[in-house]
């Protein structure tokens, strides 16, 4: 599953800049592939807004 942060964590609640750092992500654009499980899929569902997600 590949994921993209399409917007800011600025002003956003500490927990969701600490879900998109846990998952890899630093800057707007930055890419990363990550595996489909479980765990993932509900940090990438708390986040939903500020990724976009690729099968």
């Amino acid at each position: 599953m590949k994921i993209t942060l399409k917007r800011s964590v600025i002003g956003r609640p500490q927990y969701q800049v600490d879900t998109v750092k846990a998952l890899g992500l630093k800057k707007i654009g930055d890419s990363r592939e990550v595996s489909d499980t479980p765990a993932v899929r509900g940090m990438v569902n708390t986040v939903k807004h500020l990724l976009e997600v690729e099968a």
